[in-house]
């Protein structure tokens, strides 16, 4: 009975990833367009465009300081724009 439930599940789990393979660079691009907006909101205050919410993104700043290096760079910007944050 066990054995029957986990090859049912498998063939679950490679009928999933099948219907996935094609779409996969796609949802990698959206999933990155999502990290880019979320990254922006939290550093448009220091960019110069006002965020009523800066109070609160302030705790998260530890957390996305690593992928801002990354994220400059997706933007075509080739050093840090912000003053206190040097990465290069």
């Amino acid at each position: 009975m066990m054995k029957k439930k986990r090859s049912l599940k498998r063939i679950f789990e490679l009928y999933d990833e099948i219907l996935r393979l094609p779409h996969k660079a796609e949802i990698h691009r959206e999933l990155q367009d999502e990290d880019d907006l979320f990254l922006l909101l939290v550093y448009s205050d220091m960019l110069g465009i006002p965020n009523p919410a800066f109070y609160y993104t302030l705790e998260l700043y530890p957390y996305i300081l690593e992928k801002f290096h990354e994220w400059h760079l997706r933007m075509g910007m080739e050093k840090s724009p912000l003053d206190g944050i040097r990465c290069c």
